[in-house]
């Protein structure tokens, strides 16, 4: 299997003809990232060529071959997906669809600035995406969160690219490199110790350079950490500073764990004043009901592909809501009412029936006039117990409904499971096995600014 390439215009062709390059994406030291058509399936793909040869060292190769690793397991809108990945003529190639748009870098070099409404929305995707990501076990860190490496798609969403740099295992032994961005990497990886919230600080230096127009290391600071407020001026949305200098404590430990929930505060009209039949404005308003009105932009759970946040599924209540509106409330609220009506009768007969008559009976002699009551009692209460765990499984949020999939994630099975680490936990701090030096930047013409 050899690439065929010429001089009187044949394409390169890899994996026996089966991928046709049709251009260039991006170039580094160490490979290039290769637009191409999958001809076995019908579709663009983007194919990423790593040079052994031209590896400095073993660990360039370990992590490539991380990568592909790391992805063919993931299954989110926001990150590429996975298709093939192969070796051929010495190098290693990676491919996975070709997400359409233009680089935040690319972005930044023909506009001024990212609009705020944007960023609510590049904020509420990078939550869904990390939330994903950093509640797997073991946690998949990105570690290079930075413009070159974000798309934004025509329909306004945006999807992190580039997983050269992945970690997703944790080594005790220690002895890491660092790797990262300047300005959007986190002080603690300036350590070697990447964390699940050095990637949510990597989102805020992005967010807030494409806010600004400058490179994070140029906004002003106090001591150790960026003065958002005195970046962004007096005028600033008040929650967007809130969030964004969470996002960027200098202190791992103080920082926001997660990509804070934002919604824009101003120049949003009241439910009060909305005129009928128009929706919110901004991309992340999410008002209590407004039923058919609502689309995958304003209600997390609607649109194809759209998740409920972090890869969890959605409730049964919000499957209902998603066709009738609020009136799908009604059955649940029902139920719940005659749980707590039910529990509150299994109370009363195992108190009187079981306990005050009983003893009653006792004192009075009447001992199988005691056993029958306790008899009955037991009976009562069983058959209490059984219509509750019926009524229960209307109320509970988290039953899964059968042969619902829509709120579903995963690789080859279709579904990932996530596990929630226990946040009353501290994080751990914890040596890692971190990237080699110079990985290759194939995210386009930007040059990458990586630590050695």
């Amino acid at each position: 299997m050899s690439a065929n390439s010429s001089d009187d215009g044949v394409p390169e062709t890899f994996r026996n003809g089966r991928y046709v390059v049709t251009g260039v994406l991006g170039e580094g030291s160490q490979g290039e990232t290769l637009e191409a058509v999958d001809k076995l399936r019908g579709c663009p793909v983007a194919l990423k060529r790593f040079r052994i040869k031209g590896a400095r060292s073993w660990k360039d190769v370990e992590l490539a071959e991380r990568e592909a690793r790391v992805l063919s397991t993931l299954d989110h809108p926001n990150l590429p997906r996975y298709v093939d990945h192969f070796e051929q003529s010495g190098c290693l190639f990676l491919v996975t669809e070709l997400i359409s748009g233009t680089t935040l870098s690319a972005w930044r070099s023909s506009h001024a600035s990212l609009d705020e409404s944007d960023v609510f929305r590049l904020l509420d995707d990078a939550r869904s995406a990390l939330g994903y990501l950093h509640h797997r076990v073991p946690p998949v860190i990105h570690r290079d969160i930075k413009p070159a490496n974000v798309i934004r798609r025509a329909d306004g969403s945006f999807a992190f690219v580039d997983f050269g740099a992945v970690r997703d295992s944790l080594k005790p032994e220690g002895g890491s490199t660092v790797v990262g961005t300047f300005g959007f990497m986190a002080p603690e990886q300036f350590q070697g110790r990447a964390l699940p919230a050095s990637d949510v600080y990597s989102v805020g230096a992005t967010a807030l350079c494409l806010l600004t127009g400058r490179d994070p290391e140029d906004l002003p600071h106090v001591g150790l950490g960026i003065d958002v407020r005195q970046a962004l001026g007096p005028s600033a949305n008040p929650s967007l500073v809130s969030a964004l200098s969470a996002m960027l404590e200098p202190d791992p430990d103080r920082r926001a764990s997660e990509v804070p929930s934002v919604y824009p505060t101003r120049g949003v009209p009241t439910p009060a004043t909305q005129a009928p039949g128009v929706r919110p404005a901004g991309p992340h308003v999410a008002w209590p009901w407004h039923g058919a009105n609502w689309d995958a932009g304003h209600a997390p759970w609607r649109g194809a592909g759209r998740a409920w946040p972090h890869g969890y599924r959605r409730p049964p209540w919000a499957r209902g809501l998603r066709a009738r509106g609020p009136t799908s409330l009604v059955p649940f609220l029902v139920a719940a009412v005659v749980v707590l009506l039910l529990l509150g009768a299994r109370m009363a007969a195992f108190a009187t029936l079981r306990m005050v008559l009983p003893v009653v009976l006792m004192m009075l002699g009447l001992r199988r006039a005691a056993s029958a009551v306790i008899r009955a009692g037991t009976e009562a209460e069983g058959a209490l117990r059984n219509a509750s765990r019926r009524l229960r499984g209307v109320s509970d949020w988290s039953a899964p409904a059968g042969g619902d999939t829509s709120g579903r994630t995963g690789a080859a099975a279709g579904q990932v499971r996530v596990s929630v680490p226990d946040s009353s936990q501290p994080r751990p701090r914890t040596q890692v096995d971190e990237a080699g030096p110079d990985q290759a930047d194939t995210s386009g013409s930007e040059a990458s600014r990586r630590v050695h």
